[in-house]
């Protein structure tokens, strides 16, 4: 949704935790058909990549091509080392239920450290007309998107982000 297409909206808590949620439903779906069928464990790896590809590909052309968003603004997540956990414990144990559980929480931990290098130069405080904001913020304010009403918009003062009434330090 939103939460992987705009760099100002991979917040601190909702991207890291509903995106790991929503986005393993794929990859553990091929990766139990090819495992039952053929007791091939790369299912995860084989769907992310091609997710990943075809989330290239769509960044590239619809957010580049046609409205000029800047690719380190729109940039997809990165879900491969979480994918090849999922693997790897589906090789070494052999058992769906121990992947579900111990290659699904690999899956939701894995997530946010692997996209922290992608992540960390838009987290960089910057002040704008007397207001600091992350640059993933100010880059989200030049770059607006149609359907998007202000309110709906993260703001970022002092050390608080806020959004609606939510507060975190």
């Amino acid at each position: 949704g939103d939460w992987d297409f705009w760099s100002d909206w991979k917040d601190r808590r909702l991207w890291v935790t509903v995106l790991p949620i929503m986005a393993i439903t794929f990859p553990a779906a091929v990766q139990a058909v090819l495992w039952w069928r053929y007791r091939i464990a790369f299912g995860a790896t084989l769907c992310v990549l091609g997710l990943i590809s075809g989330e290239w590909v769509n960044r590239y052309f619809n957010f580049w091509g046609w409205t000029y968003f800047p690719i380190n603004f729109v940039f997809p997540s990165q879900l491969i080392p979480g994918a090849i956990v999922l693997d790897v414990v589906l090789l070494i144990s052999g058992s769906m239920q121990l992947t579900a559980v111990v290659g699904g929480l690999g899956f939701g931990l894995l997530f946010y450290p692997s996209n922290w290098p992608m992540i960390a130069p838009l987290h960089l405080p910057v002040e704008y007309n007397g207001m600091m904001m992350t640059l993933a913020d100010l880059s989200g304010y030049h770059y607006v998107r149609t359907g998007m009403p202000e309110y709906i918009r993260m703001v970022e003062k002092g050390t608080l982000r806020t959004f609606g009434k939510d507060v975190a330090p």
